[in-house]
C-alpha cells in the first residue's frame, strides 16, 4: 500500500461525500413532484406520457397495487428482451449477421437485465446485435435502475408518512426517475464518455492487420450509450466480455474515476432523500455514516490483500514491492493503466453496489481479496448498494437492529416515531433470509450435481468459490463473477436464472409489506426512553447486526473457499 494509493481512495471518497446531499436535494424534489430545472422541458412530455399510458398521477396506490404493477411491467420486460434476442437474426442492425441467441441464454439473459443483475453467460460482441444492445440490453438498464429507486422511495414513504393508505403511484415513480434523473445524467456523461476515446456508432466491425501481419477483428459499435447507465444505474453488463478493462469501455484513469462516482452517486444520493423526507437530514447522514465504515473495511482489506502480492513467489525471490518502476503487489488479471488501488477500489465498489461491471478479472484476486467481494454481496449489497436496492435493504437491517435495542431494554422497538411491530420485523426478517437461502442452496446443488460441477475450471476452494461467487452474484443482483466459470450451460442459465428472480422479486415483496404496515401507523412522540437513531451508537448497531447476521450466516461456506484457499497457500501447499 502506499501514500498515492491512499490518496486516491480518499479524493474518491471525499466525491461522494460532496454530491450527495445536493443531488439528494434534487432526488428529492422530482419524487415530491417539485419542479426542477428540467420541468419546463420534461413537465410537458411526462404529461403526455401519462395520457398515452392511461395513468392518473394522483392516484396514490396500495401497497399491494405498487407490487402488483412493478411485477407486471417487469414481466412485460422480460418477454419483450426475450423476443428481441430470439428474433434477432430477422432483425435490422445487426451488421455483423449474428444468429438467434439461443433459448435458454436467451431466458437467462432476459431475466438477467430485467432484475438489474446484468450476469452475461456470453460474450457480448459476438452475440449480440446492435438492436439487441440498444433497444433492448440499454433500454432495461434505464428500467431496471428506475424500479429499484421508485421501490426504494416507497419505502421512505412508508416511514415518512402517517395514517396513509398508499405508498405513491409506481407508474409516476418509474417515469420521473427515468425522465428527470437518469436520461439527463446519461445524456450529459455519454457525450463526455465519447470525448474520452468511447465508440458509438452502427459501423461494422473493422478488419485490421498489426505490425506481424496478423489479422484481428476490431469491434465496436453503440458503446458510449449503453456504457453510462451500466454504471449510473448499477447495471454492469458491458458491451464488451472484458467490461470496464477493455479500453473502448474505459478508456483512461479519468473515465475510470467518473465511473466510480457514478456508481455511488444515486445511492449515496438516496441517503440524504431519507433523511429529507423523513424531516431530518441527520437520519440520512447516520444510513451514509454506516455504509461508508462498511466501505472502508472492504476496501482496505482488498487493497492490503493485492499490494502484499503473492507468498508464492517469494522462493523464486520475485520482487513484489511498489516503486516508481512498478506498480508492485499481484498485477494479474489487472490492468496497467489502473494498477493495484483502482483495481481493488473499482473490486470494492462494484460490489458494494449491485454494479458487477469489473476493471480487473476477480479470479485473479488474492483469496482474502477476492473474499471482500463475495462478502459484500452476500451482505445484502446494502453499502451504497444499488440503484434503491441499497437504501431498502439497509433500511431492513436498521429494522432488524431496532428490534435488538429494543429487546435490550425491554421496550417496544420504534424507528422515527413509528412502532416496529411482529409484522414489520418479521416481513424485514423473511426479506434478508431470501438471500442465503438462493446463495447457499444454489452452491450446495451445483457442488454436489455433475452439471454443475462440469462448469468448473478450477478444483479445490477455488473452485469452490467461483460457485459460491456466482449465485451470491445472481441472487444480489451483482452479475459479476469469478470468472473462471463456464455457465452458458442449460444447468447454470437456469438456476442463476431462478437465483436471479429470487434475489429481486422475493425481497421486494416483503419489503412492500414492511412500508405498507409503516406507512399506516401513527408516528409516536419523543420520550426519555427513545433511541436515539442519528449518532454513533445507532451507527455501531446498526453496524453489529449487519457484521453478526453475515457472519453467522455466510462464514462457513466463506471458510470452505477464500478463507482456506488463503490458509493453504500460506502454508506452501496451494500455488
Amino acid at each position: 500500500m502506499t501514500l498515492n494509493g491512499w490518496i486516491q481512495i480518499g479524493l474518491f471518497l471525499l466525491i461522494v461525500i460532496l454530491i450527495a446531499r445536493p443531488f439528494g436535494g434534487y432526488m428529492t424534489r422530482v419524487f415530491n413532484g417539485e419542479r426542477t430545472f428540467l420541468s419546463p422541458v420534461l413537465r410537458p412530455l411526462e404529461r403526455a406520457l401519462y395520457a398515452i399510458c392511461g395513468v392518473d398521477e394522483k392516484e396514490d396506490q396500495h401497497w399491494t397495487v405498487y407490487a402488483i404493477a412493478m411485477l407486471a411491467f417487469s414481466l412485460a420486460g422480460f418477454v419483450t428482451l426475450y423476443a428481441l434476442q430470439r428474433l434477432q437474426s430477422y432483425l435490422p442492425f445487426n451488421p455483423q449477421k449474428l444468429p438467434a441467441v439461443g433459448e435458454h441464454l436467451a431466458f437467462n439473459t432476459s431475466v438477467s437485465f430485467v432484475t438489474n443483475t446484468n450476469w452475461q453467460s456470453y460474450v457480448p460482441e459476438t452475440t449480440m446485435s446492435y438492436l439487441v444492445q440498444m433497444a433492448g440490453l440499454t433500454v432495461h438498464n434505464f428500467l431496471s435502475a428506475a424500479t429499484g429507486i421508485a421501490l426504494a422511495i416507497a419505502l421512505v414513504r412508508g416511514f415518512a408518512r402517517r395514517s396513509a393508505s398508499g405508498l405513491g403511484n409506481f407508474w409516476v415513480d418509474l417515469t420521473r426517475c427515468t425522465l428527470y434523473i437518469l436520461l439527463p445524467v446519461s445524456i450529459v456523461i455519454g457525450l463526455f464518455f465519447v470525448w474520452q476515446g468511447m465508440p458509438q456508432n452502427l459501423l461494422p466491425y473493422t478488419n485490421a492487420t498489426s505490425l506481424e501481419a496478423a489479422k484481428q477483428v476490431i469491434a465496436q459499435g453503440p458503446v458510449a450509450s449503453q456504457e453510462v447507465i451500466k454504471i449510473l444505474g448499477t447495471n454492469g453488463g458491458g458491451f464488451f466480455n472484458a467490461n470496464s478493462a477493455h479500453p473502448f469501455e474505459n478508456p483512461n484513469a479519468i473515465t475510470n474515476l467518473v465511473q466510480l462516482v457514478m456508481i455511488f452517486s444515486i445511492g449515496a444520493g438516496l441517503t440524504n432523500v431519507f433523511g429529507r423526507m423523513v424531516g431530518d437530514q441527520r437520519q440520512g447522514w447516520a444510513i451514509f455514516a454506516a455504509m461508508a465504515i462498511l466501505f472502508l473495511a472492504g476496501v482496505t482489506t482488498l487493497y492490503w490483500a493485492e499490494s502484499a502480492g503473492n507468498p508464492a513467489y517469494a522462493a523464486f525471490h520475485v520482487d513484489q514491492t511498489a516503486s516508481a518502476l512498478q506498480a508492485g503487489g499481484n498485477m494479474e488479471g489487472k490492468e496497467v493503466r489502473f494498477g493495484i488501488t483502482n483495481s481493488a477500489l473499482f473490486g470494492t465498489v462494484t460490489t458494494d453496489t449491485s454494479c458487477g461491471a469489473v476493471n480487473s478479472m476477480h479470479d485473479s484476486f488474492m483469496p482474502l481479496g477476492g473474499l471482500v467481494p463475495i462478502a459484500n454481496i452476500e451482505l445484502g449489497e446494502i453499502i451504497f448498494g444499488g440503484v434503491g436496492s441499497g437504501l431498502y435493504g439497509m433500511l431492513l437491517f436498521v429494522i432488524v437492529a431496532m428490534f435488538v435495542a429494543g429487546l435490550m431494554v425491554g421496550r417496544t422497538p420504534e424507528y422515527l416515531g413509528k412502532k416496529l411491530e411482529s409484522r414489520e420485523v418479521k416481513m424485514a426478517m423473511l426479506a434478508i433470509l431470501v438471500l442465503p437461502l438462493s446463495i447457499l442452496g444454489g452452491t450446495a446443488l451445483a457442488a454436489v450435481l455433475p452439471a454443475g460441477l462440469a462448469g468448473l475450471n478450477n478444483s479445490g476452494p477455488h473452485g469452490f468459490s467461483e460457485m459460491l461467487y456466482a449465485y451470491s452474484s445472481a441472487t444480489g443482483n451483482n452479475g459479476s463473477a469469478f470468472a473462471g466459470l463456464s455457465a452458458n450451460t442449460l444447468f447454470y442459465n437456469s438456476t442463476l436464472a431462478g437465483s436471479m428472480l429470487i434475489g429481486r422479486f422475493l425481497m421486494i415483496v416483503p419489503m412492500l409489506a414492511v412500508a405498507g404496515s409503516l406507512a399506516a401507523k401513527k408516528i409516536v412522540p419523543v420520550s426519555a426512553g427513545t433511541f436515539p437513531t442519528n449518532g454513533g451508537l445507532f451507527v455501531g448497531l446498526v453496524i453489529g447486526v449487519i457484521v453478526i447476521v453475515g457472519g453467522l450466516t455466510f462464514f462457513p461456506a466463506l471458510a470452505l473457499g477464500p478463507v482456506v484457499e488463503h490458509l493453504a497457500m500460506r502454508a506452501g501447499t496451494l500455488y
